[in-house]
């Protein structure tokens, strides 16, 4: 369930269009793929060695609070929740989007796919509050069924393979500028490998099995992208899969037909389903760790009957629905203020990388009598390449949204204060 949490968080609705941003790049797009690639496994090993030494709810969160403090843990803990049900409102808008294959009404009538998106929040909603074993077994589920189409179409497009269609660099372009452009773009597939270290408390033995969910997941989501990527390329003329708003779905109907592209439509609904599943279980349980610290309000730490962290659950469901409804009513300004929080988003998603990459040493630092020199050598290495992959991941994501996701968390600043003044009056 942990693996699946992994790969079906990190495989949401991006992986069906990538190829066809990377089209234009040609066979460099392999070489950014094993850099970034390489980038994650090493972030994928730094949360594998702080889940093993600190296996505690929270994630992200819980590490950089024992690594940096409470103002470090508040602060991150602010900005990823944040982040994680702004993140959920757009994985909503993904899948009503793919639903217009089934239901074109779906493209023209925005109040009934502001009614669809809202219905679908409140569907995983009503799945993550009867417990974590209810949302494990979906995002195996969901995690099984968009892997099947995906799988097809990577693997038997190698049967059609034609290797004039795969040039290394098909328009000339510099080498490291169009290598900056596929990291870039790539970056963003491997959002969410930090997955299975959020809900520790709720996972049976959590020091063995959080480390391999999140090595193993990382890796198999990292194999179906490249192996995907130059699948494509093959089956597909590079202009052809460039101009694809579609490329898996289109691929499918060059192989086997409309029933191919119908089979991957609803793999790319199921596969936005069920990372909404996993984050919206994320988005209860990283602000009630901070509430078990004292960092955030006591009410994010109450639970049901069934463990659940409701309050939290609850409220950031809230939230994306307001978030829904600013897009769906508000017109083009709506749709602004929604691509807006989104961009917010994105910086403060990729900055507890960064965090935890630093984090790993200083909690080894801090109990220094239980690890070697030598102990030091792997973490120090994958710590710092994840530590130059997180800064490159921000820096790729552009000036202007690293600029708001400072003032986003700047924002939290008064929320820190008012923590402080409840805890000392409780004292």
């Amino acid at each position: 369930m942990c693996t699946a949490l992994v790969v079906g968080n990190m495989i949401g609705s991006g992986v069906f269009l990538l190829p066809a941003s990377l089209a234009p790049f040609g066979g460099v797009s392999m070489l950014g793929w094993l850099l970034t690639s390489g980038g994650a496994i090493c972030l994928a090993l730094v949360f594998a060695r702080l889940s093993a030494i600190l296996p505690r709810e929270g994630g992200p969160y819980a590490y950089i609070h024992a690594g940096f403090g409470d103002f470090a843990g508040f602060w991150i803990a602010w900005g990823y929740w944040i982040a994680l049900w702004a993140g959920n409102a757009a994985l909503a808008v993904a899948a009503t989007s793919y639903m217009q294959v089934f239901f074109p009404v779906l493209g023209h009538n925005e109040p009934l796919a502001g009614a669809v998106a809202i219905g679908l929040i409140w569907i995983v909603t009503w799945i993550n509050s009867r417990g974590a074993r209810s949302s494990g077994v979906v995002a195996v589920v969901t995690t099984l069924l968009k892997l099947l189409p995906l799988a097809a179409v990577t693997f038997i497009g190698f049967f059609h393979f034609q290797p004039e269609n795969l040039a290394f660099n098909p328009h000339n372009k510099p080498l490291l500028s169009s290598l900056s452009a596929t990291m870039a773009l790539t970056l963003w597939a491997f959002l969410g490998l930090e997955s299975a270290s959020v809900p520790a408390g709720d996972v049976v033995e959590p020091e063995k099995t959080i480390p391999r969910a999140t090595v193993i997941g990382t890796l198999l989501a990292t194999v179906l992208y490249i192996l995907s990527t130059v699948s494509l390329m093959g089956l597909m003329p590079a202009d052809v899969l460039a101009a694809s708003q579609a490329p898996f779905a289109d691929a499918a109907r060059l192989m086997w037909g409309d029933w191919g592209y119908w089979a991957v439509g609803f793999g790319a609904v199921v596969s936005c389903f069920g990372a909404l599943n996993g984050w919206s279980l994320m988005q209860a349980h990283v602000p009630a760790a901070a509430a078990k610290d004292g960092l955030f309000p006591r009410r994010f730490g109450q639970r049901n009957a069934a463990g659940v962290p409701i309050f939290g659950l609850l409220l950031s469901s809230g939230l994306v629905t307001v978030l829904m409804a600013m897009k769906y009513a508000g017109g083009d300004s709506g749709v602004k203020i929604f691509e807006f929080i989104i961009l917010l988003a994105t910086a403060t998603t990729l900055l507890p990388y960064a965090f935890c990459s630093m984090a790993l040493i200083a909690i080894m630092l801090m109990r220094g009598k239980a690890f070697a020199p030598k102990d030091y050598v792997a973490p120090g290495f994958f710590a710092g390449i994840g530590f130059v992959y997180s800064l490159w991941a921000l820096y790729g994501s552009g000036a202007d949204i690293v600029m708001w996701g400072m003032l986003l968390l700047l924002l939290g600043l008064p929320i820190y204060v008012w923590q402080l003044k409840e805890r000392h009056a409780a004292e």
